[in-house]
């Protein structure tokens, strides 16, 4: 990636971090108005670092998050001692005679610092798997996938314009996102030779669709009595349950009324 990309995403990071938090905290200053204000600014600015990425970078299908969180134990680098070992030559592992089970030697045994429970092959095995997928190129997409991928980075947008011009309590706004998520979905269906993290987002979007359950109308008319008749009948008759679920039905509320939670 270059250099101007990377600093795209970072930027992108950034954003998905803070836009609850920020939501939240200009809602406490300024009132409805600054907490509207804040969600255009901020899903404006993402969908146009989005398109930046899809079209000018053929970024591909973009993930969430778009920076891959750091795999501390993965990228543990070796201990000085441990490069010395390595280094003299020393046999790292030993194979039982009768179980032909592979094991660390004594002698090799790697400082506190660096230890881990795995063979030294299961680790090399994950390290060079998981930094293959990292340098893994995006798959290339033609007309139809460039379309559906522009369809879902711009939905967020086209979904608070349907707020602005028919209101909270409309469904249309409401079938206006799903049938854009639906046929995103859809358009992408058809693309092959996806690598894991591409899949692995295809997976979480259509995961998400569930969240249509969760939101406005549709959860004020149809889904809240429901669900929290289930939390409760869970909660008193299911040994241990309700110490999740009885805070969770008192959250419900607070989260369904948070944008960035249920529609970012």
């Amino acid at each position: 990636q270059s250099l101007p990309q990377q600093k795209l995403l970072t930027w992108l990071s950034v954003l998905e971090c803070v836009e609850v938090f920020a939501e939240m905290g200009t809602a406490r200053v300024w009132g409805e108005m600054g907490r509207w204000t804040i969600i255009v600014l901020i899903q404006l600015a993402k969908a146009i670092l989005r398109l930046l990425l899809l079209l000018w970078y053929k970024a591909g299908i973009q993930t969430s998050p778009p920076i891959v969180p750091l795999n501390r134990e993965q990228q543990q680098p070796l201990h000085p001692q441990d490069m010395e070992d390595n280094s003299s030559g020393k046999d790292q592992t030993y194979v039982g005679r009768r179980s032909s089970r592979v094991v660390r030697s004594l002698q090799s045994t790697p400082s506190l610092q660096s230890r881990h429970w795995g063979s030294p092959q299961q680790r090399e095995e994950s390290q060079s798997r998981r930094a293959e997928e990292l340098n893994q190129p995006p798959t290339p997409l033609g007309l139809q996938e460039t379309i559906a991928e522009s369809i879902y980075i711009t939905r967020p947008l086209l979904h608070l314009l349907s707020l602005g011009v028919w209101g909270q309590r409309s469904w249309k706004p409401w079938l206006l996102s799903a049938v854009l998520d639906i046929s995103s979905l859809s358009l992408l269906s058809d693309l092959k030779d996806l690598n894991r993290r591409e899949r692995a987002e295809l997976r979480r979007r259509t995961i998400l669709l569930l969240y249509y359950l969760l939101r406005s109308p549709f959860y004020d008319r149809y889904s809240e009595g429901r669900i929290l008749l289930l939390l409760r009948l869970l909660a008193d008759y299911v040994p241990g349950v309700g110490f999740v679920t009885r805070p969770l039905m008192d959250y419900l509320p607070a989260w369904q009324k948070i944008y960035f939670y249920n529609w970012g």
